[in-house]
């Protein structure tokens, strides 16, 4: 059977069609739906790439270290005070850090930073990580319904002169302002030894 020229064209013009879906829907879909992840992402370290911590609200400024024996526990707390740190604590800013997602990117000019808080930012939390690199998260005000924070991680200005504003759980608030007696390790009521009991005498018995 003969196809004529027209049909032909329509044939590969088709078979052009389904080749272009295919690689630019399906598989290309998956590959941007990888891109649209990454830039939700606020950091792309893991928790055990972290060495150390700096945290500096409104009224405290505290830093935190691994501990280099790997013991419980994990974390111990450098300044004000020299003492173990309160690991569960620790954990829950640290699985925001590493987990954390933006759910909008706002592209501000500086200008504008006083309107997001974050030209004086209620805190700051200084990473850095054992490879040496530095990263940092500046935490803004609430966007107006209070269910967001506004931040920025890594403050830089863009070639095009802005800056990024992220959108994040107010989660992160809750972390970091905390009273100095918190990010302590509790006291541990179960390793205090448990008195003995003085035993009764058994009283002698006489001779009738």
């Amino acid at each position: 059977m003969k196809f004529s020229r027209t049909t032909l064209i329509l044939l590969l013009l088709a078979l052009g069609l389904g080749a272009f879906v295919y690689f630019y829907e399906i598989r290309g879909g998956t590959v941007r739906e990888e891109v649209k992840e990454k830039k939700q992402q606020i950091f792309a370290f893991t928790a055990d790439d972290v060495q150390s911590l700096a945290v500096t609200t409104q009224k405290l400024a505290l830093s935190l270290e691994r501990n280099p024996q790997g013991s419980q526990p994990k974390w111990l707390l450098k300044s004000p005070v020299s003492e173990p740190a309160n690991d569960a604590i620790v954990s829950y800013l640290m699985d925001l850090l590493v987990k954390g997602k933006s759910d909008r990117i706002l592209s501000i000019p500086p200008s504008q930073k006083a309107d997001f808080g974050l030209d004086q930012p209620q805190a700051t939390i200084n990473i850095k990580l054992k490879n040496q690199q530095s990263h940092q998260l500046l935490l803004g005000k609430p966007n107006p319904n209070g269910s967001s924070l506004y931040v920025q991680a890594d403050p830089t200005v863009k070639p095009d002169g802005n800056i990024d504003v992220l959108l994040v759980s107010k989660d992160f608030e809750n972390a970091v302002n905390r009273d100095l007696s918190e990010w302590k390790q509790p006291a541990n009521n179960s390793d205090t030894p448990t008195p003995t009991p003085t035993p009764t005498p058994t009283p002698t018995p006489t001779d009738k």
